[in-house]
């Protein structure tokens, strides 16, 4: 039995990763920022904690929540995304909520969580995005979603010199039916939270700091 932490949990990829590891027989500690889904995981058998990724305070507050613990995977999910083109420039209050949520949030829960992993030798991985490949750019729609993955896998790729033992990884969960990939996306959340625990799987010690894409191919650069 393995131990994992889902940061990002309320819903969509997050939630179908829950439910995918307690079905096979996993302990599960998950984050919410609300009662609501804090009872709903609770319900599904996990352990809930609200953590809310806006909010320093709250995600400061993970190492507290998580000491003496070995967590054998760690997975930062939460994200949000803009629509917007590069023919409109982004407000500030949009650039702070993609980031904010996108980079920032994971850059503040990993030093929190990081000792737990490293405690296990295990994987942190934050969800990032095919279209954070700055080699294979096709368009500019969602420029600031591209930019904010593109960042997070930066954080990751930097993040894996400080945490000997463990190994960090981006994950492309591929364009999933969710509120932020919509309904004519190819592959279900079932889908590709199935390919995605393969991914984690077969995750070895040279994938530290790539991109790995849910269906197991390695990104050959970012």
């Amino acid at each position: 039995m393995s131990t994992v932490l889902v940061i990002g949990a309320s819903r969509g990829i997050g939630l179908e990763i829950v439910r995918q590891f307690l079905a096979a027989g996993d302990r599960v500690i998950a984050t919410a920022r609300d009662d609501a889904g804090l009872q709903h995981l609770r319900e599904l058998g996990a352990e809930p904690l609200r953590v809310d990724v806006a909010d320093p305070a709250s995600v400061s507050g993970l190492a507290w929540s998580l000491d003496g613990e070995e967590l054998d995977i760690a997975l930062y999910v939460a994200g949000v995304i803009d629509a917007a083109d590069a023919r409109t420039p982004p407000t500030r209050e949009a650039f702070d909520r993609v980031m904010h949520a996108n980079v920032l949030g994971v850059m503040q829960a990993l030093p929190q969580v990081m000792p737990a992993v490293q405690a296990a030798g295990g994987v942190f991985g934050a969800f990032s995005s095919e279209m954070s490949q700055i080699g294979l750019v096709d368009g500019s729609d969602a420029w600031l979603y591209r930019v904010s993955k593109a960042a997070l896998n930066m954080a990751v790729a930097s993040a894996r010199h400080s945490y000997p033992g463990v190994t960090c990884v981006a994950l492309d969960p591929g364009w999933v039916q969710t509120d932020m990939g919509g309904g004519s996306a190819p592959l279900t959340v079932e889908q590709s939270v199935a390919g995605l625990r393969r991914v984690l799987a077969s995750i070895t010690a040279e994938d530290n700091g790539r991109l790995i894409h849910h269906d197991g191919r390695r990104a050959a650069s970012w």
